[in-house]
């Protein structure tokens, strides 16, 4: 574990220590764990747009028979 010294204005402090001792929890954990979260939630979406993007482009438009409607491009069958 590294220690650090971090700096807040007044009401975030005061945020983060009520938080903090809603979860029965030091302070220093609980800025820990939102660190953790969001650097977590960070690598999940960089790998979910790397997935996304490394996907073949599908073009809308199949030849002269026009764009699809709004309600074709949206259709999900197993949600009906």
């Amino acid at each position: 574990m590294k220690n650090i010294t971090i700096t807040l204005d007044e009401k975030a402090a005061a945020w983060a220590r009520e938080h903090a001792a809603r979860r029965n929890i030091s302070l220093s954990r609980f800025v820990g764990q939102l660190l953790e979260k969001t650097m977590r939630q960070s690598r999940e979406y960089e790998r979910a747009m790397r997935q996304y993007l490394s996907r073949e482009p599908v073009p809308l438009k199949q030849g002269d028979s026009g764009y699809p409607s709004r309600d074709e491009v949206h259709d999900r069958h197993g949600l009906r």
